[in-house]
């Protein structure tokens, strides 16, 4: 039997409906603890409650004083399961795979109904979780994530549905694996993992989601809050209107990075097109195209970037770089 610790960090897997209102709220008593018993035949449990609060409410220095825990617990336990809310699953996942140090397996789930509604995914997601921690080939593949039968990276997967029980996908790429009632099957692997520990979160990164029309008002208000770095969602395959160049330009000679993701949840930017505002003519005056990754973890991925390099030619590599 191996040795699994839980870490509860909130979230509707931790929360309870009224069943007179029909409202999910926080509940001082963690429904799925009463489940603890059950847990142990798959591993020996140890569960310790470290945030309980709705993830819309997480933020990235919790998800730094969690990626810190991991890395504690990982000296005494053979691998970690967090539950977690889903609004910013994929956000503190991503974050953690960029962070931790540990390569035994960590994996994050969730529930997109609470333990006491009818269908809820809250339990059959955590036994699934611990099945995936205790399997051997769960290790050295980064955090992975692990709802409704399947098995996500980190960095590919996000949520697609407001509530719908499959919502976690990792569009073009897939799950890695599935669960089974009696397997554990890993179909893919993971071919490289670029880590970036930092002891600290300082940096004010903001996300900004492009729309037709876009001029220079809104990015000359975000400038005023003085920004260490931007990104931005951009259109298509990387574009954006022409009104937004000028301002660009601004951040670029302050030293402020702007990274350019797309809008498109498939696919990739690419500086393919040549006029005013498009792709290739953003690149030429400094702005970094990110491989694939979405606008939130692009953001957390720059907050994390800085805190070790201002240099353009290395935030460059990490973004273009790095799958």
């Amino acid at each position: 039997m191996k040795n699994i610790v839980i870490i509860h960090t909130g979230g509707t897997i931790s929360m309870v409906e009224n069943k007179n209102t029909g409202e999910v709220n926080t509940t001082k008593h963690h429904p799925l603890t009463d489940f603890s018993g059950y847990f142990q035949r798959y591993a020996n449990i140890d569960e310790i409650n470290l945030f309980s609060l709705p993830s819309p409410q997480i933020t990235p220095q919790h998800m730094l004083e969690l990626a810190k825990k991991v890395d504690q617990l990982t000296y005494n336990y053979d691998g970690v399961v967090i539950t977690h809310g889903t609004d910013t699953l994929e956000e503190t996942a991503y974050f953690l795979d960029l962070v931790v140090k540990t390569q035994k397996p960590v994996v994050i789930t969730g529930a997109m109904r609470s333990t006491n509604e009818i269908g809820s995914d809250a339990l059959y997601n955590l036994i699934s979780s611990l099945r995936v921690a205790t399997d051997h080939e769960a290790a050295n593949k980064g955090v992975l994530v692990v709802m409704n039968d399947e098995i996500h990276t980190a960095t590919n997967v996000t949520k697609t549905s407001t509530s719908n029980v499959a919502t976690f996908q990792s569009p073009q790429y897939g799950p890695i694996g599935i669960i089974t009632k009696e397997s554990i099957i890993f179909h893919h692997t993971i071919l490289a993992r670029h880590s970036h520990p930092v002891s600290q979160i300082t940096k004010k990164v903001f996300l900004l989601k492009a729309y037709a029309g876009m001029d220079e008002q809104i990015l000359n208000a975000i400038l005023q809050a003085n920004p260490h770095g931007l990104v931005i969602e951009g259109l298509g395959q990387g574009n954006l209107p022409n009104g937004t160049v000028k301002p660009i330009q601004v951040f670029i000679k302050k030293g402020i990075p702007v990274i350019l993701v797309s809008r498109c949840f498939r696919g990739i930017v690419q500086p393919t097109y040549g006029y005013d505002g498009g792709g290739k003519q953003l690149k030429e005056i400094g702005v970094i195209m990110s491989n694939g990754l979405t606008g939130p973890k692009a953001r957390i991925k720059l907050m994390i970037a800085l805190e070790k390099t201002k240099d353009v030619n290395l935030l460059t590599d990490i973004f273009e770089k790095e799958l």
